[in-house]
């Protein structure tokens, strides 16, 4: 039944998608992030429903009247460098078949996020995007919360089996990074039982992400929590919501929980923390003797023998710095460093020009909340190997667009304090299509 349906619904939205291309951006991101395939039993596990959408995307764009380009933006510019430095190590890669095969994963993801910038270009497309992102992941947020409170704690919160986000660790970072962006949609809320539907969310999702058992997950939300306390507008009432969640653990995990927390202290005597460090010597030393690092796949069991401090230990990244370091070198792991600082100080810049005017507060909010959300990527994954989460770079996508779209509304307003908003707005938005011809006719 749940393959008849799931099949049922994709078809019947899937003509919209030829006449308003950006749909299929919605349909892509919810097949992407909530994995509902993953969901049934049938044939509709292994159905291709991302490749069919991602087809007529394409064909679609093809019949638009008007060209549509992608805006090149530092981050965007960086991001393609980025790309391509991830495909030249490949073919130096260690295991060779294992790391074009993943680069086919890849490829793919980061080939989507950029149609995506070229068709999610208005406020109105980006409320929509965050909306498919949170309903997507939240879904596993309130069922695990609730799941969560009804046993105690007892068990934990897993992912759909066979995607991105399977494990507790896995599922436990997408819930803190999601949560951000609840609180962006609850601050432009402008019905109450919205308002109050996102707050029960959030607080259910965040209990969650605990109910995971993961202990990078404790440290992502602590981390997460701090600065989405800093960014917020209204800090009490993100204190309150912390403190009932913290209040609602407290109450109902088990002694089993604290004892696996209490390990995060006594590292060195945990085998499982030691591996990690194990793992992370080792991709500095592949780092160091080879410029393009080990490719996709650079844990090999040949490559433990050779690089490893301690062999017999084995070794995985369980990081997506040291990920990227292993597999893409020190040049690799610089451009991905240097995304996120790109993408950051993008954020601030947005929040200082748009904080003061009603018209453009939402902007402001989006910045701080993808800035959290980006903090809590930061955090968790510090601890756990998914540099190629295909969540974090749409982050990198919604802040870009964030920029244009808000750069574009205080040119229309002409009130960017100390100068012209078209002033600003030549120096910032011109890669945008459908801006650029805004300003011409001005």
């Amino acid at each position: 039944m749940r393959d008849i349906l799931l099949t049922a619904i994709f078809f019947s939205v899937l003509p919209f998608v030829f006449s308003r291309p950006y749909i299929g951006i919605y349909i892509w991101s919810w097949l992407g992030f909530m994995n509902p395939h993953r969901l049934t039993y049938g044939f509709a596990y292994e159905f291709p429903f991302a490749q069919i959408v991602a087809i007529v995307i394409l064909a679609s764009m093809l019949k638009l009247k008007e060209p549509v380009r992608v805006p090149w933006t530092r981050e965007t510019v960086l991001l393609l460098i980025f790309i391509l430095w991830m495909f030249f190590t490949t073919f130096f890669a260690f295991d060779s078949d294992g790391a074009w095969q993943q680069w086919d994963k890849v490829w793919k993801i980061q080939l989507m996020l950029f149609i995506m910038l070229m068709l999610i270009d208005t406020k109105q497309k980006l409320d929509w995007l965050i909306w498919v992102i949170v309903l997507s992941l939240g879904f596993y947020g309130v069922k695990g919360g609730i799941f969560t409170i009804a046993h105690g704690g007892a068990f934990r919160v897993q992912g759909p089996v066979g995607s991105f986000i399977g494990g507790n660790n896995e599922i436990a970072l997408a819930l803190i990074m999601t949560i951000p962006l609840m609180r962006y949609l609850q601050l432009q809320a402008k019905k109450v039982w919205i308002h109050q539907g996102v707050t029960a969310a959030m607080l259910l999702t965040g209990i969650a992400a605990i109910g995971t058992q993961s202990r990078g997950a404790l440290v992502g939300m602590a981390v997460m929590g701090g600065f989405l306390w800093l960014k917020s507008r209204n800090r009490i009432f993100i204190l309150i919501s912390i403190l009932v969640v913290v209040g609602a653990l407290a109450t109902i995990m088990p002694q089993e929980w604290y004892d696996r927390m209490a390990t995060i202290e006594t590292y060195e005597e945990d085998n499982s923390a030691l591996r990690r460090i194990n793992a992370w010597w080792m991709a500095y030393n592949i780092a160091a003797t080879r410029i393009t690092g080990g490719g996709f796949e650079a844990y090999t069991p040949s490559a433990i023998r050779r690089y490893a401090p301690d062999p017999t230990m084995g070794a995985d990244a369980h990081s997506i710095y040291f990920e990227i370091m292993a597999e893409h070198g020190f040049i690799g792991f610089t451009l991905f460093m240097l995304l996120a600082w790109f993408t950051w100080s993008t954020g601030n810049r947005i929040r200082r020009l748009t904080k003061s005017r009603p018209e453009t507060k939402w902007a402001a909010d989006m910045a701080a909340m993808t800035q959290v959300s980006m903090i809590g990527y930061a955090a968790s994954g510090a601890f756990l190997g998914l540099a190629y989460f295909d969540l974090y770079y749409t982050l990198i996508a919604i802040m870009v667009i964030c920029r244009l779209t808000s750069l574009a509304e205080l040119a229309r307003l002409d009130v960017v304090p100390g100068t012209s908003g078209k002033d600003v707005f030549e120096a910032d938005v011109q890669p945008m299509h459908d801006t650029a011809a805004f300003v011409k006719n001005e």
